[in-house]
Parts: structure tokens; sequence; C-alpha cells
């Protein structure tokens, strides 16, 4: 949870943190978007490296990365320096999140308990974007919109000292790290990410250029090596594994559609409804509150409703939340967001209780972390996407008038449910079956995987 609340703690207090920090439009977009570049970027390897070297040191080095970004995130006064601690956060991020699912998914062998396991887990990401916002609002107006950051550095080195406790875990086989392709994926997604985020300001400039071309570039190269390498960080193979390619499609979807949206929603809300920060927070309450009780909720669900049809169908219903935020006008107040976030809410956190259980399962055993690196990659590779070209498409050329705001909102709305929609049809087109099968209690139970080592 700590994670996604430093994940959204500007959402709140985009407005006072701009303006704290001198920020322009292209700053802005680089405060949305930093986090993410550094989750993406770092997600995969993180899994990989949890896997081979160990869980619970992945955990906690990664708690101690996370602390030491948002430690910098809260004294610095040049947006330039902030936005480099975010992409740090990120990084530590990265590690908490894959190894975090990880451990679970070695932790809870029954696939019944797992369900439940990673039903809390997909609550605790909706919990995170619940109370992110919302704290750093509370903070922001009882001192400064710097004392989130100093409040999640202290709870990070709790995290890493809690999860000392933790018993060990890693894969039995371990494989030779892939640097080539660790290098390959962190730069090649940074210049992409950094690329489109800059473009904004203009898409001829040859830094623009140069940035996106490198990091296509580098991205191909990644794929020629992983398919050469005798140890690659990620089986590209496993891309045709229906499930495997159906959860990382809904959670690109997820991080493109609903969550780019909503990235937007502080800013417009504030900007050209007038709506007070503390209003647009509990806006963001009415997404992700619903999302925690549904994913807590998911695993009653029906057994014989497969995962593949439950990602499907929550990615269809927050389509139809989406666009029932179509149509604000610029004399809207707050309850004309509420029903379409509730929807949208509710779908969310079956969505990411789906999440979290099909990311794990879709890989072979012994690769929990790896499945759960490459599927948060996904995500947050989405919304570093999504939040720039959002960005773009609500205000091209910067312009912060109230009308092209609103006109900008509806074109944002459009976009993102396209990439919904989009998501949920690959999903329920690309493969026939889920990665999990109901299986009967006594089975489940008998069930150990081999292929974990532990240490205590």
């Amino acid at each position: 949870m700590t994670v996604l609340v430093a994940f959204t703690a500007p959402l709140a207090n985009l407005n006072q943190t701009a303006g704290g920090l001198d920020a322009g439009p292209t700053g802005r977009t680089w405060i949305l978007s930093s986090m993410a570049i550094g989750l993406g970027a770092f997600l995969l390897t993180a899994g990989r490296v949890a896997d081979d070297y160990g869980r619970r040191r992945a955990f906690v080095a990664g708690s101690v990365v996370l602390a030491v970004g948002s430690l910098v995130s809260a004294v610095t006064p040049d947006v330039e320096v902030f936005v480099l601690a975010r992409i740090v956060t990120g990084v530590g991020g990265a590690a908490v999140i894959a190894s975090g699912l990880g451990m679970i998914a070695v932790a809870f062998p029954d696939p019944l308990e797992r369900a439940r396991a990673t039903g809390w887990w997909g609550a605790s990401v909706g919990a995170g974007i619940a109370v992110g916002p919302l704290v750093s609002t509370w903070l922001g107006r009882w001192h400064s919109w710097r004392d989130v950051y100093a409040v999640l550095a202290l709870a990070a080195v709790l995290l890493a000292v809690t999860a000392t406790g933790c018993r060990e875990s890693r894969a039995t086989h371990r494989a030779r790290l892939d640097l080539p392709g660790i290098v390959l994926l962190a730069l090649g997604t940074s210049a992409l990410l950094a690329g489109l985020t800059e473009g904004r300001q203009g898409w001829t400039r040859p830094a623009v250029i140069t940035l996106l071309t490198l990091g296509v570039l580098l991205l191909a190269a990644f794929v020629v090596a992983e398919w050469r390498s005798d140890h690659p960080m990620i089986d590209l193979g496993l891309f045709r594994r229906p499930a495997f390619a159906a959860v990382t499609a809904a959670a690109f979807a997820t991080g493109g559609g609903i969550i780019a949206l909503l990235s937007f929603v502080s800013g417009f809300a504030g900007l050209a409804l007038g709506l007070a920060p503390t209003t647009t927070a509990w806006l963001m309450l009415a997404w992700s509150g619903p999302s925690v009780l549904t994913a807590l909720a998911a695993r009653r669900l029906p057994h014989h409703w497969t995962g593949r049809a439950r990602m499907g169908s929550a990615l269809v219903v927050i389509v139809v939340g989406q666009l029932m935020l179509w149509g604000v006008d610029s004399t809207s107040g707050a309850a004309r967001f509420v029903p379409g976030l509730l929807l949208a809410g509710v779908a969310t956190g079956v969505l990411n209780a789906a999440l979290g259980r099909e990311s794990v399962a879709s890989v072979p055993e012994g690769q929990g972390a790896l499945g759960s690196g490459a599927n948060n990659t996904a995500r947050y590779l989405g919304s570093a996407l999504g939040v720039t070209v959002v960005s773009v498409v609500a205000a091209p050329s910067g312009s912060a008038t109230k009308e092209a705001l609103v006109a900008g909102w509806d074109r944002a709305v459009i976009v993102t449910a396209a990439v919904s929609l989009l998501g949920a049809l690959v999903v329920l087109l690309v493969g026939e079956r889920s990665a999990v099968e109901p299986e009967p209690r006594d089975t489940a139970l008998a069930k150990l995987s081999p292929d974990e080592a532990w240490e205590g």
C-alpha cells in the first residue's frame, strides 16, 4: 500500500506541488509520470532479481530505496531534482511490488488461500490509491504539500524493518543475471517515456525525436537480446501462453485507461471547475473506496467464473463508468463525477484481485515474482504512456483556459475508454482458458511447489 500512496501523492495536490516547484506544463506532466517511469523501467528486472536472489532481500532493499527517494522529494526546491527523486522512488517501489506478490505466491501454495491473499493484495492497491490523495491533501492543508513525502520516507523505513522478520524464499534454480537485458530494458523504457513526456511541448524538437528513436531502438535490441540469450530476464515465449498474454494486456489497459484518466481529475477539477483539493481527494475516494471493498469480496465470486472472464468483464464495466464521465461542463459540481467513479471503482476492485492472482498463476512455478513484475510493468508502462497521452489530448497546446480544459476532458475520457475497451477485447479474444482453473480443495491443499526453496 505504501508504494501506491507514494504513486498517488501528487494527484490531489498537483497544483500546489507544481506551484511550489515553479513547474510549467511540461514539469506538471513530469511530476505525474516520473514515478511511473521508475516503476515501469525496473519492475521486470526487480521480479527476476527477487526470484533468483531472494524475495525478502529485494523487498527490504526496495523499501530503503523508496525511503531515500521520498526523503529527497520532501526537501528539494528544484523540479528537476524532484522528478529524479520520484524516478528513484519508482525504482524502490518496483522491488517492493514485484517481490511482495512473489512472497505471497510462495506463502500460499493452496490456490484457494492464494486467491484470498491476492484479494487482500488487490484491496491494498485500492487502499493505497484511496489513502494517498487524502493524506496528501490533509497534510498539505495542515502544513505543506512536502509533508506527505516525509511521512512516506518514515513508512518505508518501518516497512523495511518489518520485512526483516519474514522468511526468505527464492527459486531453487538460480539463473544467471541477464545484465544486457536489464540495461537495455531500463534505458529503452526510460528513453521512450521521456520522449513521450517531452513531446507535449513539440514533437519535432530534436531532443524529442532523439529520445523516441533511441527508446524504440533500445527496446528492439532488448527483444533481440532476449530471444538469443540462454538466460533471458523474461522468456518471450511466455507471450504464447494465452493466460499470460491476457493478464498482461489487462494490466496495460488498466494503467493506460482508468488510472491515466484519474491522474487528470485533480488538475481538471481544480482549474476548470474550481473545486478545492479536499473535494478532489474525496472524488478519488469515490473510485478507490469501492475498489477496496470489491477486491476483498472478489474471492466470493463463483469459482467457475474464470480469471479471463473476470478481467474482461471488469474492463467492460470500467468503460461504461468512464463514458459516464463524458459531458462535464464548467458548471458541473463534484456530484457529477460520483456515479461514473463508483461504477468504475467497483469493477476495478474485481480487476485488481484477478490481476494479482492471474499474474502469478500465468507463469511457471518458482517465477511468481517475475510474473508479478511483468504484470506491474505493463500496468505502470500503460500508466506512464496514458498520463502522457491524456496530457497531450487534454491540452495539446498547454492551454489552461476553462473552455480548453473542459473540451480536453471529454477527449481524455474517449481516448482512455478506448484503451480500456481494447484491453477488454484482447483479454476476451486472446485465449480460451484462464491461468487458474478451480480445483477441489483437498487437491489444492496437497499441492506444493517443488521449485521454491525456503530459508529460515
